[in-house]
C-alpha cells in the first residue's frame, strides 16, 4: 500500500507548469527605469494621440473662424438699421414738405434734400456725383452747386455744368396715409412721386440709393 508523501513528511511534487504560474502571481510586472525610451508600440500610440489632438484643435479653430466669417457676411448682407439711422428709413410729415416755390429742406441726419417739384417728391442724396464732395443749395441762383469743382444741378437734381458725370443721387421715397398703408412710391428711375391729397407720411429710405441718369 501506498504512503503519502506528505504525510511522511516529504514534500510535495509540483509540476514546472503549475511552479512558473505561481511565480509569475506573485511577481509584479517590470517597472520602466526613468529615462528609458519607450518601446516602439508606445512611441507609435503616443504619436496618434499627438496628431489627434492637433487635428481636433485645428478643426475647431476652423470652425470658428467659418462662424465668424459667416456672421460678418450675414451682418453686411442684411444689414439691420434703425428707423432715423443713415441706411435706414426717416419718416417726415407731409405738412413738413416745403412749399413748391420754398427751396429743398436739408435732413443732414439722412444726408438728402427733401424737395417739392411741381412732378412730385424727392429725396436727393448730399453728396455730389463728381467725387463725393457736399454741395450746397444756392437761393439767389436757385440752383445746387457744389464748393469743390463748380458742379452745377437744378432744384429736381438735374446736371447743368462742370465735372459731374451724371445727375443727382436720389434716394426711394414712399407716401403713406395716417394709417402706414403706402399711396404712392418713388419708381425705378428715380422719378418724383406725385403726392395724394391725403398723404401724412413720407417715408425717405437711405438705404435704397437711385443713381443719377448719366448726362452727355
Amino acid at each position: 500500500m501506498a504512503v503519502d508523501d506528505q504525510v511522511l513528511g516529504k514534500p510535495k511534487r509540483v509540476s514546472a507548469k503549475a511552479a512558473r504560474a505561481a511565480q509569475a502571481a506573485v511577481t509584479p510586472p517590470p517597472v520602466a527605469a526613468p529615462g528609458a525610451t519607450p518601446s516602439a508600440e508606445e512611441a507609435a500610440q503616443q504619436e496618434i494621440t499627438r496628431r489627434e489632438f492637433l487635428n481636433y484643435a485645428w478643426l475647431a479653430s476652423l470652425g470658428i473662424f467659418l462662424a465668424q466669417m459667416g456672421a460678418v457676411a450675414y451682418h453686411f448682407t442684411f444689414p439691420r438699421f434703425k428707423a432715423g439711422e443713415f441706411g435706414g428709413t426717416f419718416n417726415v410729415a407731409a405738412k413738413e414738405l416745403p412749399e413748391l416755390a420754398a427751396g429743398p429742406a436739408a435732413y443732414n441726419q439722412g444726408k438728402f434734400w427733401l424737395v417739392h417739384t411741381d412732378q412730385g417728391v424727392l429725396a436727393i442724396y448730399k453728396v455730389c456725383t463728381h467725387l463725393g464732395c457736399l454741395y450746397d443749395w444756392k437761393p439767389t441762383e436757385g440752383l445746387f452747386i457744389c464748393p469743390c469743382h463748380g458742379s452745377t444741378f437744378e432744384k429736381s437734381g438735374k446736371y447743368v455744368r462742370g465735372p459731374a458725370p451724371r445727375n443727382l443721387d436720389r434716394f426711394v421715397v414712399q407716401l403713406k396715409d395716417a394709417s402706414g398703408a403706402t399711396l404712392a412710391q418713388t419708381d425705378p428711375s428715380g422719378g418724383p412721386v406725385a403726392l395724394p391729397s391725403n398723404a401724412e407720411i413720407i417715408a425717405v429710405d437711405t438705404g435704397k440709393l437711385i443713381q443719377g441718369a448719366r448726362h452727355g
